[in-house]
């Protein structure tokens, strides 16, 4: 290192951000995830005694992701050496795995490789990995804030320990802002700033469990904020609101935070919450989803979960679903909010999702034929075939209705469609009841 590489190493240092100058440096720096870095749980104690094997971090932005691979850096007689997915490239890997296995051959010492935004690597890059992993030429590990069973080769998968990293608590966020305001070495301890409590408070709780972006706003808050007249910064509520602006919503819309979302959206119209389908409705706006994306889940779930206990339901979701093609946002959170309450408040029926579940179950199992008296007469030579005969046209009896069989002989007596007694669908069903008691 010359003496210019030097001076700017020492720079970044100073001027790196808040949270990332206070990161710690050893275990028991490190804040909250107790319930896989407490002292009697496995990866404290593998860190501890160098004992790693493959790991993958998953977790919510500013959890400590990176921060425990640094922790194991700092702590490992292993070779550790880092790449970011987004701009690593094969001849970056390739120069990771010969060092890897000169650090095996010749020294006998492993190497660690810690993958930051370990989904952004695409399929091919992530099967270079696996052999290396395997073999132990490497130790694998990733952190990621996508569910790494969607976004991760299996094979990788099969291979690591999976700790998912929680969201920090609001008390946890809280001591990393105290550190912050006193720490004289890595913090703001210099400024001289005092924060109040509820100042605190808020930043701890609006940060979302992302100590990160808390301490941007503290740091912010800090930096730009003028002495009063006792010659100190005071960080107050109106300072530390203005600072953070805007809560972030956890919902990235190809990760596991968008499909836990909708699944709560769709499960609140099941459920018949419209207050909780509206709350969900509007965190997916919020987060910027695709509004053609959220009417395809009503229509869905109109026809699913409400079926023909209200037949409206799904000419309402379709409505809307045409009516934000054509509107577009921010309008269009008013139809869709329509749309998602009348289908969340309509009674509820899955007669008809069951029907075609079991028809189609009987279709895989069940080799049928088409009753004759039903198949097709129009064309030359049907009649001496008997296709056709006997048919009886419904229009021609009482109430456009006779008895005759539809289904295939294989399947006489089964029913598939059974309607429920709620709304509409109670009224089909006593039609039915009464056409079959009924008979010819």
């Amino acid at each position: 290192m010359d003496l210019f590489d030097y001076m700017r190493e020492n720079t970044q240092k100073q001027e790196a951000p808040l949270a990332s100058r206070l990161r710690p440096r050893t275990l028991d720096e490190i804040v909250g995830q107790k319930h896989i870095l407490g002292k009697d749980k496995l990866l404290y104690r593998a860190i501890r005694a160098d004992k790693l094997s493959s790991l993958i971090f998953y977790g919510p932005p500013g959890t400590g992701k990176t921060t425990i691979a640094r922790v194991i850096a700092n702590t490992t007689r292993a070779d550790f050496t880092q790449l970011n997915a987004t701009v690593a490239g094969k001849k970056d890997m390739e120069a990771v795995v010969n060092r890897a296995k000169d650090n095996l051959g010749m020294y006998g010492r492993k190497t660690i490789l810690f993958v930051d935004e370990i989904h952004r690597f695409n399929k091919g890059q992530q099967d270079y990995l696996l052999p290396f992993v395997e073999d132990g030429t490497l130790i694998l590990i990733g952190a990621t804030t996508e569910n790494p069973y969607f976004e991760v080769n299996g094979a990788l998968i099969s291979r690591s320990i999976i700790f998912e990293l929680k969201a920090l608590e609001k008390d946890d966020i809280k001591v990393l802002l105290t550190r912050a305001l006193t720490d004289m070495e890595k913090g703001m301890g210099a400024y001289e700033a005092v924060a109040d409590e509820d100042a605190l408070d808020f930043l701890a709780d609006i940060a979302g469990g992302d100590a990160r972006n808390a301490l941007n706003a503290l740091e912010l808050g800090i930096l730009t904020t003028e002495r009063s007249a006792d010659g100190k910064i005071h960080i107050t509520l109106p300072v530390a609101s203005e600072c953070i602006q805007k809560k972030t919503v956890r919902y990235d819309k190809g990760g596991d935070n968008h499909y836990d979302t909708i699944s709560a959206f769709i499960k609140s119209m099941r459920g018949s919450d419209p207050d909780a389908a509206v709350f969900y409705l509007a965190k997916m706006l919020y987060a910027g989803e695709d509004i053609k994306f959220i009417a395809r889940r009503i229509m869905i779930c109109a026809s699913e979960d409400v079926g023909n206990a209200d037949p409206q339901a799904i000419q309402v979701a379709a409505a809307a679903a045409q009516a934000v093609e054509r509107i577009g946002m921010p309008e269009s959170q008013i139809i869709l909010s329509q749309a998602a309450s009348y289908v969340a408040s309509a009674p509820k029926s899955n007669a008809a999702c069951n029907a075609i579940f079991e028809a189609m179950e009987a279709v895989k199992t069940t080799t049928t034929t088409v009753p004759v008296h039903l198949q097709d007469k129009h064309y030359g030579g049907a009649e001496k075939l008997g296709h056709g005969v006997g048919y009886l046209y419904a229009h021609d009896f009482p109430e456009h209705y006779v008895k005759q069989q539809y289904l295939p002989d294989e399947l006489v007596g089964r029913e598939f469609y059974r309607p429920s007694d709620n709304g509409y669908e109670k009224t089909i069903g006593e039609r039915l009841k009464h056409l079959r008691e009924r008979g010819y």
